[in-house]
């Protein structure tokens, strides 16, 4: 069992699974060490937080290598006893891998993958000095299916899960006391989908909004309970989290037809879309 106390860094606070993640954490007695690029977010965050818990705000582009460095120096400083981190900030693209083009995609992967991996690395020589510790690491169910229209976020989030399993995998050959878990949301609602860049050859409005209207219809879980999930899975030392049912349905399906799982899958969302 892993011990919510100390501090937290999470990056991508200001909205989403982090911001209730934030206040979750929050509520059990961790000081917070809060990054985003939203200042004004991670600002009313803060105040609703309050003055009981000690709060640092960091302005962070987590697809900069050096901006995450900065964040880590700054929040072990701010913290000291900081033990567990976050790296929960991403972004989303819509559009087959033939209509995105290679900027988008490395603009993408800097953010969901890159982001990661420089949180992971800015952190852990830390977090190796403490009783105990823990990293989460959030991929998506898209880190275990990949979906049409999704070449790119699933391609980063299937990188972020291997990536996150290896460096569990040596944590504990070293008997580290870190941690660490690796996160697999389904349809959470967050502002993601609005938020989310259209590839340069996507010349369909429509689809754009179609897009949005059926993850907002899908995403039945909210950021709180998404946050509660995470941490009991921290608590648990869980190395997978899944979150939602449609998240441990997809799971199993693709257990069971891992080369073939896409057409019963669309099949069930078609009907899902219908109301049926």
């Amino acid at each position: 069992m892993t011990a919510i106390r100390g501090a937290a860094a999470i990056t991508g606070a200001a909205s989403g699974i982090g911001r209730a993640l934030a206040i979750e954490l929050a509520g059990r007695g961790c000081d917070l060490a809060l990054a985003d690029r939203d200042e004004a977010g991670l600002k009313s965050l803060a105040a609703e937080i309050g003055g009981e818990r000690k709060v640092s705000v960091h302005r962070v582009d987590v697809g900069e290598a050096s901006d995450i460095a900065q964040f880590a120096t700054d929040a072990i400083a701010a913290h000291p006893v900081l033990s567990i981190v976050v790296n929960n900030a991403g972004v989303a693209l819509l559009g087959t891998f033939e209509e995105i083009d290679q900027a988008q995609m490395k603009w993408l992967f800097d953010i969901n993958f890159w982001g990661v991996v420089h949180g992971t690395r800015a952190f852990l020589p830390h977090l190796k000095t403490q009783a105990e510790a823990h990293i989460v690491n959030l991929s998506s169910i898209f880190g275990i299916i990949a979906p049409p229209g999704q070449s790119a976020y699933a391609a980063a989030k299937f990188a972020v899960r291997g990536f996150s399993e290896s460096v569990r995998h040596e944590l504990a050959v070293a008997g580290s006391p870190v941690k660490l878990s690796v996160v697999h949301p389904g349809g959470v609602a967050t502002a993601i989908a609005r938020s989310s860049r259209t590839g340069v050859g996507v010349t369909d409005n429509a689809r754009r909004s179609q897009m949005i209207e059926r993850f907002e219809t899908a995403a039945k879980t909210t950021p709180k309970d998404a946050a509660l999930r995470i941490i009991r899975g921290i608590e648990r030392n869980e190395p997978r989290i899944l979150i939602g049912n449609d998240a441990r349905f997809m799971d199993l399906l693709q257990r069971f037809r891992p080369g073939t799982y896409w057409a019963p899958l669309q099949r069930r969302l078609e009907k899902m879309a219908k109301g049926n």
